[in-house]
């Protein structure tokens, strides 16, 4: 039985160190996430779910409240954070030690969470999904890079190259046969 898993990568929203759970979406990200809605159209939705940070939640909102449904929250979905919250580092040092840890699984910079930890942590959110929504269709509002270290879980073709092309917002299409991963498809289209 074929499971739809839509994963929606959040609009645009404003770095703001610190804020990471709070920031919301930039005016251009809000009126993506207006774009969103449209993109559905037509598409039967049975389970919006997302991370609990701002910026996923208000990506998938619009969907949520034209289709009536509530969003399914999971801090297990927030994003990874390759350093501890508390450190600033420069933009090429976190762009290294990404790629580094889609390579070495276990690899992370201090404080931060490996890929490994992450998958361990959001693949049983999905896994969970999958089974309670057999057949069905899921949307889940997320970030680029926990949505890749979940699609690198079921292929490891999914890994730093595959996020530093990805969009905000962007939409990928998971198919599934059960548990198992049959499809991956860019469904989003910039305008």
């Amino acid at each position: 039985m074929t499971t739809r898993l839509y994963m929606v990568r959040h609009a645009e929203s404003p770095f703001a160190f610190g804020q990471e759970e709070t920031r919301g979406l930039s005016p251009e990200g809000r009126e993506e996430a207006k774009r969103i809605v449209g993109f559905f159209e037509g598409v039967g939705v049975d389970c919006i779910a997302s991370s609990h940070y701002t910026r996923a939640v208000d990506t998938v909102r619009d969907l949520a409240l034209d289709r009536g449904l509530p969003i399914v929250e999971f801090a297990e979905l927030r994003e990874r954070a390759i350093k501890g919250l508390d450190y600033k580092a420069p933009w090429e040092e976190l762009l290294a030690a990404i790629e580094r840890s889609f390579t070495d699984l276990d690899y992370a910079l201090a404080g931060g969470e490996t890929t490994r930890e992450a998958q361990q942590r959001a693949v049983p959110i999905i896994e969970q999904l999958l089974a309670q929504y057999r057949g069905q269709t899921i949307v889940i509002g997320t970030h680029g890079n926990i949505m890749t270290i979940i699609m690198n879980y079921y292929s490891a073709e999914y890994g730093f190259d595959f996020w530093q092309q990805t969009s905000k917002p962007d939409i990928y299409l998971m198919t599934f046969d059960g548990e198992r991963l049959e499809a991956v498809e860019r469904v989003w289209s910039e305008r």
